[in-house]
């Protein structure tokens, strides 16, 4: 099956690198066109234009920023659109409100195509390491077909039903991430007040019943001031709002959603929406006394 990938930022990158390695037949599109010059170098074709991708793909990824992005690359509304997905499996990568995401299923179906949302777990290090988690929704046969080809990519990849039960999940993972990693800097900003040396508390974090992959890297960045981003504040501000917006949509209560996306706001409004999620710590250290 020949391949479409759109989408080269800073998890599809990565992503569409692990699907050149299995040998697949991949064409790449990124709005800034320098970015595919990596995989072409691993056996990626490079499209100029969003109908240059569909043309030359059976199956098209996307892994793009938001809604707006997707919409300029499907064409959707416009005369590309029918074009771009007739007699194709979309697969949609990228975090998207549930409600926009039931409603694309439905175009791409009028326009003959078919859609599959499988939103991911995961951040930049498991985006490389081929560790991602897939949330996958849509037409069994067609979640079927997408199994089979995002598994360089993912370790695990998780049919949840129909469109869009995907999103709603990737919303109620991300709650939990958001939230996780604001009172883990709060954590640390308290133990660094109290006196306690910090890689103490990743020991018995890490290594204690609290422990995940999540708690050890991020506390990992706050001890050694690396805020390189595996996941960026601006993104996960972004996805704070989608999960605001969601869950005031299915009627569910989110007051820590809330407290925590209100950290992380700061955060980007204080210049730091590049950094690394960890870096929500700066904004307990405004406030307060820096770590040593």
């Amino acid at each position: 099956m020949r391949l479409g990938f759109a989408g080269l930022g800073l998890m599809g990158m990565p992503m569409a690198a692990n699907l050149c390695r299995s040998g697949a037949h991949v064409t790449v599109y990124n709005r800034s066109p320098e970015k595919a010059a990596a995989l072409v170098a691993l056996g990626a074709r490079q499209a100029r234009r969003p109908a240059d991708l569909f043309a030359a793909a059976d199956a098209a990824i996307l892994m793009l920023a938001d809604d707006a992005a997707v919409d300029a690359v499907l064409d959707r509304g416009g005369p590309g659109f029918a074009d771009h997905v007739r007699g194709r499996l979309i697969i949609n990568m990228g975090t998207h409100a549930p409600g926009w995401s039931r409603q694309l299923a439905r175009d791409v179906a009028v326009a003959g195509g078919t859609f599959v949302e499988a939103p991911v777990s995961g951040s930049r290090g498991p985006a490389e390491a081929g560790d991602l988690i897939a949330m996958l929704a849509g037409p069994p046969e067609a979640v079927a077909k997408a199994k089979a080809i995002l598994a360089p990519m993912c370790r695990e990849l998780v049919p949840v039903g129909d469109v869009p039960s995907a999103m709603a999940l990737k919303m109620a993972v991300n709650l939990y991430l958001v939230g996780s990693v604001a009172v883990l800097s709060e954590a640390a900003h308290f133990a660094a007040r109290s006196g306690v040396d910090l890689t103490h508390l990743a020991a018995v974090i890490g290594e204690g019943p609290l422990g995940s992959s999540v708690a050890r890297a991020k506390l990992a960045k706050m001890i050694g001031r690396d805020f390189t981003p595996q996941a960026a504040i601006r993104d996960v501000v972004k996805n704070a709002r989608l999960i605001a917006e969601s869950a005031a949509t299915a009627g569910a209560d989110a007051p820590l959603l809330d407290i925590s996306r209100s950290r992380f706001e700061l955060a980007l409004a204080t210049g730091d929406g590049e950094l690394d999620m960890a870096a929500v710590l700066s904004t307990y250290e405004r406030s307060g006394v820096p770590l040593p």
